[in-house]
């Protein structure tokens, strides 16, 4: 097969970006587990906006292993930034319901910090490591040169990767325990309660005419 026809590599390609995409969702599989911890341990209050947040951190993860699975893609890259952005817009909503007047920060602290200010910065900490990795050529293994050598090497056995597959199991697992652990705390009628009134912004009362 003629690999000049529809790829033609500019610089060496190197495999750096499944390690790194490897250590990302190794990271925020982490921060899962964490939040898994402190919701099994400590009793925190059904809050919807933290379910939200954790959603957010989910779908970042899901873009990460969908390159794991279907090799390096900008569409993936842009599902793990629809995640991030929504966990970063979700905890600056939550911070400043909390910083208006009457109205106290709660959950436990963590390193001094609460949970929400904490998704602020795992938030940002994506963002700025998804544009790290567009930016970097080398760090991107492309998809389509995946599958050209898969078409060229169907004589040889292929190599099972098993890393991939245990980084994206212990995703899954800790995916489908916060799920499970959302359904038994979080009940339609304590969760679904006033979301929409968390979401919206305040009105800001017009000037009355003299």
């Amino acid at each position: 097969m003629d690999r000049s026809v529809v790829f033609t590599p500019r610089e060496p390609v190197l495999p750096g970006g499944l390690f790194l995409n490897c250590l990302c969702l190794l990271a925020i599989s982490g921060c899962l587990g964490l939040l898994l911890y402190l919701q099994v341990v400590l009793p925190l209050p059904p809050n919807p906006l933290r379910q939200l947040q954790c959603t957010g951190v989910i779908l970042t993860g899901i873009g990460f292993m969908r390159n794991l699975r279907f090799g390096i893609k900008s569409a993936h890259y842009g599902v793990a930034l629809v995640g991030a952005l929504l966990t970063g817009l979700l905890a600056l909503r939550q911070i400043s319901l909390e910083a208006l007047a009457g109205q106290s920060p709660t959950g436990p602290l963590l390193q001094g910090m609460h949970l929400h200010t904490w998704s602020a910065l795992f938030a940002l900490a994506a963002i700025l490591t998804i544009a790290a990795l567009l930016g970097v050529k080398s760090a991107e293994y492309p998809a389509t040169l995946l599958l050209l050598q898969s078409e060229e090497r169907q004589d040889q056995p292929r190599r099972i990767p098993w890393g991939r597959i245990a980084v994206s199991t212990i995703f899954l697992v800790l995916v489908a325990a916060h799920l499970v652990a959302s359904l038994n705390d979080c009940t339609r009628a304590s969760c679904a309660a006033g979301l929409l009134d968390r979401l919206m912004l305040p009105s800001i009362p017009l000037p009355k005419p003299q």
